[in-house]
């Protein structure tokens, strides 16, 4: 008796011991949270294997069984809540940081307050994985595959909650940290967000492999060892296998290439809508181009002019028009739209011979600014930003035909949301063969917000197996083919064309089959079925 009782003793002494959460475990969270952002897109200059804007799945695997880890530690839901707030607001701090740069330079917001407003946004979308580490913590099994597998469940319900709550802003999902990695290939058969959840598997099951939670100390044996040799020899397998089982389910057509020239403008996001500057380098450089351009499709970025097409000089506008109502080219153009009385939409004019207007109204609006959230008009009027309460287009309009091929529209951070591009894959004999992003991100400086956004597009190349068109204000202005890679780039903040021969792609990946018809629900089910199933388990324990 004496002997149960020391030990029960004992056993609390630890518990209490790996309760305490001091500055260094506080400090290692951060860091954790921080070198997830930085896996995204490396920020700084190369360092040895750490390229200017890469991917680094690696890294987001350890950060994240850094916090696994930590969660093992603790012994109270509440204390995993706090370690999951705090890793989620330095992952997010630190992916979104660049937008001090809109609403401090561009907006006229005061630093501090800019300051706040990231904090704010940072840590109220954090709450979500905070509610998944204290989930984590009450729910985990013995187990360490019954771990990795509830960690990984609530951590994609978490991203999730992020995608779609609140007019959804997922950016800095984890898995697009594994664009380049050995996951990629698998893009294809399960989109991001089943990257997401294969990678805090992953880092879970390492985590709860190389720790013992009820002992609270390290367990290097050899069943650890076996298990890491076993996830490389998966990474590997995937990593050669897959790529040639997709490509199975893609067809390169017999049609020839499309010749293309996506323009670039570099109008200062300072100047962009100034009458005497940005507007009238706008109109001289992209009527130009308009006049000028030999391939078959030209596409300007996101607003490339500035103003509705009734306030464009008619020498201009009349020029484009005349230009592209006959002939053998087309025009794709990035252009506001509407009236005062029907309202205004942040649109794609689409211009080709013998056929009337096509127009592709935005979707997928952003919040503060092209619509105002309910309860933020004070919020809004303290900045000095040229916003739009715009109109939503539909979800799946109908894709810009031109030259035997379908190209698929979408708007500044629009390709963030595959399941709504999805849409569009329903019915293979009209599927998009193109897609086509315009943008800009000026509104974020010369900063890490490009790469990331790169990736983003490419990974939605992968999992439609799809090329993707990219015309944005200062990069990144690229062609990416179907398999996801940059073939063709223009140097960034540099005003330009870039021309290039595309080859469309028929035929549906796995994901575009599934993710056209069912969304993000099966997903959501996964996660939601696996947490249940581990109450169930907890409470016959």
């Amino acid at each position: 008796m004496v002997v149960t009782q020391r030990a029960t003793a004992a056993e609390r002494t630890r518990n209490d011991a790996g309760d305490s959460l001091g500055w260094a475990s506080i400090l290692s969270v951060l860091l954790a949270g921080y070198a997830h952002a930085l896996s995204m897109a490396w920020p700084f200059a190369s360092i040895g294997g750490f390229v200017s804007g890469q991917a680094w799945g690696g890294l987001q695997l350890a950060s994240l069984a850094l916090l696994v880890w930590q969660l093992q530690r603790s012994h109270r839901p509440g204390q995993g809540a706090l370690i999951g707030w705090l890793f989620a607001t330095a992952m997010l701090c630190g992916t979104f940081w660049w937008l001090f740069i809109s609403m401090h330079r561009y907006g006229g917001l005061p630093a501090a307050i800019t300051v706040l407003a990231i904090l704010g946004l940072a840590s109220a979308l954090a709450l979500y994985y905070a509610a998944a580490a204290a989930l984590y913590v009450w729910l985990a099994p013995r187990s360490s595959l019954g771990r990795a597998t509830v960690f990984a469940a609530l951590w994609l319900l978490a991203e999730l909650a992020r995608v779609k709550l609140f007019t959804g802003f997922p950016w800095g999902e984890g898995g697009y940290a594994h664009i380049d990695g050995w996951a990629q290939p698998l893009a294809g058969w399960i989109g991001v967000h089943g990257l997401t959840w294969l990678a805090a598997f992953t880092a879970a099951w390492l985590a709860a492999l190389l720790w013992d939670a009820r002992a609270n100390r390290w367990a290097l044996n050899q069943k650890p060892l076996t298990a890491c040799l076993a996830l490389l020899a998966i990474a590997f397998g995937v990593s050669t296998l897959a790529p040639a089982v997709l490509l199975t389910s893609v067809e390169k057509p017999k049609r020839p290439p499309l010749s293309v020239t996506l323009l670039q403008g570099n109008i200062p996001q300072d100047l962009k809508f100034q009458p005497g500057t940005g507007v009238r380098d706008a109109l001289q450089f992209y009527g130009t181009q308009l006049e000028e351009t030999q391939t078959s499709l030209v596409v300007l970025p996101e607003t490339a002019f500035p103003m509705l097409p009734e306030q464009i000089p008619s020498s201009i506008w009349t020029s484009v028009k005349t230009r592209f109502a006959s002939g053998e080219q087309a025009a794709l153009i990035g252009i506001p739209l509407g009236s005062n009385r029907d309202g205004y939409s942040n649109s794609v004019l689409g211009l080709k011979p013998g056929a009337p207007d096509y127009r592709y109204d935005k979707h997928h609006l952003v919040p503060f600014g092209e619509f105002v959230p309910l309860f933020f008009h004070w919020f809004i009027q303290m900045m000095e930003i040229p916003l739009g309460d715009f109109n939503r287009g539909t979800l799946a309009q109908a894709p810009f035909k031109w030259r035997g091929e379908r190209l698929a529209l979408n708007i500044c951070y629009e390709d963030l949301f595959g399941e709504e591009l999805g849409a569009n894959f329903k019915e293979e004999a009209t599927a998009p063969t193109i897609m086509v992003n315009v943008s800009n991100i000026a509104w974020f400086g010369n900063t890490v917000a490009i790469d990331q956004h790169l990736h983003i597009s490419r990974m939605r190349a992968l999992e439609f197996a799809r090329p993707m068109l990219r015309a944005t204000n200062t990069g990144a202005t690229v062609v990416i083919d179907a398999q996801g890679r940059v073939t063709h780039a223009l140097e960034r903040h540099t005003r330009g064309a870039l021309v290039a021969d595309v080859q469309g792609a028929d035929g549906l990946t796995l994901y575009a089959r599934w993710v056209s018809r069912f969304g993000l629900a099966p997903w959501g089910l996964l996660g939601l079925v696996t947490v249940l199933l581990a109450m169930l388990v907890r409470r016959r324990r």
